[in-house]
């Protein structure tokens, strides 16, 4: 078959709604080929193009303003994969998570190894904020991940032994075993020391 035959074929397989780029048919000929395919599927109105480089086969769903239903934070991770970055939960979202604030954010928001921008998807957006800060980005994707990102977004005076306890009360045992495993600064290890969940293990 042709390549473009082989990419409608393996199209197919992709699930309605769920953000992906041309590597996903890289058996289907060479990655020029399968991208104008793929500029032509879009052109046709059969899949989306909901980023540079990033499509989704259409989910239609009246509750939608845009009639499209597509998850911010899947294309969020799909374009992170594409380009090599590393995600993160913002802090802002991390301890909503953990009941340390009822507060929404009005969009998604992410820390990430790239550069800072905004990814529009339909009538939704989601934010990427370049951090520095590596130790911030440990266990990305992960619950431990999302406590560390709590607990630098809180800082220093808000860290305490009990802070420590209430996250230790979320997370499970081997997620929380995983975080203490986690390369941290001196206050932060310090609240673990307190806490009665015992010292940080390095």
């Amino acid at each position: 078959m042709s390549t473009a035959a082989n990419v409608r074929a393996a199209l197919g397989r992709v699930p309605k709604g769920k953000p992906f780029t041309g590597a996903r048919f890289s058996g289907c000929g060479s990655p020029a080929v399968v991208g104008r395919t793929l500029s032509r599927l879009a052109a046709a109105g059969e899949i989306r193009r909901v980023a540079r480089g990033v499509y989704v086969r259409p989910k239609f769903s009246r509750h939608v303003a845009s009639g499209m239903a597509v998850d911010v934070r899947e294309v969020a991770r799909t374009v992170a994969r594409r380009h090599g970055e590393t995600l993160q939960v913002h802090g802002f979202e991390a301890i909503r998570r953990f009941g340390f604030s009822t507060q929404m954010p009005l969009s998604p928001v992410y820390h990430t190894s790239g550069t800072t921008r905004t990814l529009h998807v339909g009538a939704g957006s989601v934010r990427l904020r370049h951090t520095s800060n590596r130790r911030l980005l440990q266990f990305p994707g992960e619950p431990a991940g999302v406590a560390l990102s709590a607990l630098w977004y809180l800082g220093k005076e808000e860290v305490t032994p009990e802070t420590v306890a209430r996250i230790a009360e979320v997370l499970r045992p081997e997620d929380f075993a995983k975080l203490r495993t986690a390369a941290m600064p001196a206050w932060m290890a310090a609240a673990f020391d307190a806490s009665p969940t015992g010292p940080v293990h390095g």
